[in-house]
């Protein structure tokens, strides 16, 4: 076979590799606008936090949903898990809940047939596919360093023994802002575990009227099955696939290095208002994130606006505020607005570079 055979070869197998990875962004394209409509049957609003968990999904993150009781936060999570046919459970997080209790315990049985005693591993809750952790800071670090593990490792380690928790494995966690007492305040390693920190605010006037009405009928919305979790694990190696342009990791890389205050490069309101910046990790899920709702869109192309779409959820449990900050009563979410203006696009600078020049 000559030198043109083999290239020309190898130019199909490219070509067929960029078929079968342009079916795949459909696919998943498709299916996520499938999963929004049966989402939409149940949840009302909501849009951008229900967006914001279906990227962290796609993924392979962990979701941290902070909002006032009564926001419909379990029933999201529950619908997801329902139209994804997932396993869920719910474990309701309080201060006398040890790390047994979620992981799961050695019992000592005895076998009928041999009269000898064993010890045989019983799963906790933890051992599902979509685990909603509700109020994770009302329950001791021991307890929370247990979840940690299973939420970076993908595995549960009971005396000498570690168990591989089944794949896909999605921890939404959810706290109430309003009450702290009696709380154990997440330690900034586990919350930095945490892909997006999503809010889910009040909604509307005119989408508290349509849940006034929908939630007080008899009738009882039909979900239709979306994706198998075999499918999804599909998905995400899909997400992964996608193409980044070298200004679009800069960018990601920029915005993070802006929030660290002992940076010499960090603007002078990051300085004054912020006491700690966010890590490496966060422009890991940047990255991630931005790929996710690229592909999520139908492109497989990732730009610097679908990495500011992201950065809020990203960086807002990864930067700590200063006294100043609280004083003038700046929250994460006004710094992260002022560093997305600050940074500059690389591509466009280096265009109106070009212009000027």
């Amino acid at each position: 076979m000559s030198d043109q055979d083999d290239q020309l070869m190898i130019q199909e197998d490219d070509e067929a590799q960029r078929d079968l990875e342009a079916q795949a962004i459909r696919g998943l394209a498709n299916a996520y606008l499938l999963m929004r409509d049966e989402i939409g049957k149940v949840i009302i609003g909501q849009t951008e936090v229900v967006d914001e968990i279906l990227i962290s999904l796609f993924s392979r993150g962990h979701c941290l949903l902070v909002g006032v009781p009564g926001l419909a936060k379990t029933l999201l999570v529950s619908t997801i898990a329902k139209i994804l046919h997932l396993s869920f459970r719910r474990i309701q997080f309080t201060p006398d809940l040890m790390p047994s209790d979620i992981t799961g315990t050695d019992v000592l049985q005895d076998d009928p047939e041999t009269g000898h005693r064993t010890f045989q591993f019983m799963q906790g809750p933890l051992f599902t596919n979509v685990l909603l952790a509700d109020e994770i800071n009302r329950t001791p670090p021991k307890t929370q360093a247990a979840l940690l593990e299973a939420m970076q490792e993908r595995h549960v380690t009971v005396g000498t023994n570690t168990y591989r928790l089944s794949e896909p494995f999605f921890v939404l966690a959810t706290q109430n802002p309003i009450e702290q007492e009696g709380t154990y305040p997440l330690p900034e390693a586990q919350l930095d575990r945490f892909m997006f920190n999503i809010v889910v605010n009040y909604p509307s006037a005119a989408e508290e009227l349509m849940i006034l009405k929908q939630t007080t009928s008899s009738q009882q919305p039909h979900l239709e099955a979306a994706l198998t979790g075999r499918q999804i694990l599909a998905l995400q190696e899909v997400v992964r696939k996608v193409p980044v342009a070298e200004h679009v990791f800069v960018y990601a890389r920029d915005l993070v290095r802006a929030t660290r205050p002992a940076e010499g490069t960090a603007p002078k309101f990051v300085k004054e208002y912020l006491s700690w910046g966010a890590g490496p990790r966060a422009g890991q899920f940047l990255i991630l994130g931005a790929k996710a709702r690229a592909i999520l869109e139908g492109r497989f192309h990732v730009s610097t606006e679908d990495v500011k779409s992201v950065a809020h959820a990203v960086l807002r449990h990864r930067i700590v505020t200063t006294f100043q900050a609280d004083s003038k009563g700046l929250t994460q979410d006004d710094i992260i607005d002022m560093l997305i203006e600050h940074v500059p696009n690389q591509l466009k600078a280096q265009a109106q570079e070009a212009v000027k020049g």
